[in-house]
């Protein structure tokens, strides 16, 4: 498990800005509001004969740091990442998917089962790939 800390903010153009604090609430905030996030990533596979783990749990962790978390951690979602397209509203859903897309890459001898993104004790997502 992984913590990171970041602020954006969840609007639509099209919409106006009673429609936007209806519908997304604080995260409609004219000047961005922030989480305290909680990534949770399980790779799934056949434990190694020697060693008995899937995937070394620090090396995952690392992985973690290196791709994502050191992006994120006190940045601002609707600008700062550069793994999250101009204009994509950073909705924790949307984060799991990218998430999943940049740690995809790096994990080898087993796979990525699951991505995490928890953005309130009560609001996360879980992203299992593409089926």
């Amino acid at each position: 498990m992984e913590k990171f800390n970041a602020a954006h903010k969840l609007w639509i153009e099209a919409w106006s800005a009673e429609e936007n604090m209806s519908f997304f609430g604080k995260c409609a905030n004219k000047n961005w509001h922030g989480h305290n996030y909680t990534l949770s990533v399980t790779v799934k596979g056949a434990p190694d004969p020697v060693i008995g783990f899937v995937h070394d749990a620090k090396k995952l962790s690392k992985i973690i740091r290196e791709q994502v978390t050191d992006k994120l951690d006190h940045s601002n979602l609707n600008l700062d990442v550069d793994f999250i397209p101009k204009g994509m509203m950073p909705t924790t859903e949307n984060m799991a998917v990218l998430i999943w897309q940049q740690l995809e890459p790096h994990i080898q001898g087993c796979a990525l089962h699951c991505v995490k993104l928890q953005e309130t004790d009560t609001i996360y997502a879980e992203y299992y790939g593409e089926n």
